[in-house]
């Protein structure tokens, strides 16, 4: 129960303070800006990486359990627990974030602002970075260990910077869902459900083929 808390504590705190900064950015008219917005998402990521990762691995995005689980490291009795814990969070975030600012359209949804198409490859690409730098430095050494905070939250930070203001880069099903479903803006919902799923599986895959030595030195 303990990761379980952990992974709702992480995914709540990511979108109340993520999709938080969207929604009083829109409150104020801008005051917080878009890279006031990029900058919270880097941000509470890294610090939630740093503050539950020890305990639950601080995936707070279905997609990346699924992609650990796809490495091999990660059990799959566990993918269920670690999705609806996510998802008790997220929808409790985005819950707490409409009684607040209950006249608010969005409170954060990712919605696309040019073709269909163009947002799902930009979610696909996004998420396909995100999830091969995860790969590379959440289970690497210690050294490794210690800056993937910095390092998965500096991504989170530059995606949002330049992808944010046409496709929301989201990189995470859960982040997309939950402020659609509490705002009932639900048009176009599949690109941020079925492009994260897929960048991850191609990032595991290629992380795979890139790690064929380290695995056989530890056989």
């Amino acid at each position: 129960m303990r990761k379980y808390i952990a992974e709702l504590i992480g995914t709540f705190a990511l979108l109340f303070c993520g999709t938080g900064a969207i929604v009083i950015n829109q409150e104020t008219g801008g005051v917080v800006t878009h890279v006031g917005v990029a900058a919270t998402f880097g941000l509470i990521v890294s610090a939630m990486i740093y503050t539950v990762g020890d305990i639950s691995g601080a995936h707070l995005n279905p997609a990346v359990t699924i992609g650990f689980w796809l490495a091999k490291k990660f059990p799959g009795k566990e993918i269920l627990p670690y999705i609806l814990s996510q998802s008790i969070g997220a929808f409790a975030a985005s819950g707490v974030l409409h009684f607040l600012f209950p006249t608010n359209q969005y409170l954060g949804a990712t919605l696309p602002a040019g073709p269909i198409m163009q947002s799902f490859i930009l979610e696909l690409i996004l998420t396909f970075i995100l999830m091969f730098v995860i790969m590379h430095v959440a289970k690497g050494s210690k050294e490794q260990g210690m800056f993937a905070g910095i390092a998965i939250g500096g991504v989170v930070l530059l995606e949002a910077l330049f992808a944010g203001p046409i496709c929301g880069a989201s990189m995470n099903p859960i982040r997309s869902l939950a402020p659609a479903i509490i705002s009932q803006h639900t048009e176009h919902l599949w690109v941020y459900m079925v492009a994260p799923v897929i960048g991850v599986v191609l990032a595991v895959w290629l992380w795979l083929y890139l790690k064929p030595q380290e695995s056989h030195s530890k056989n």
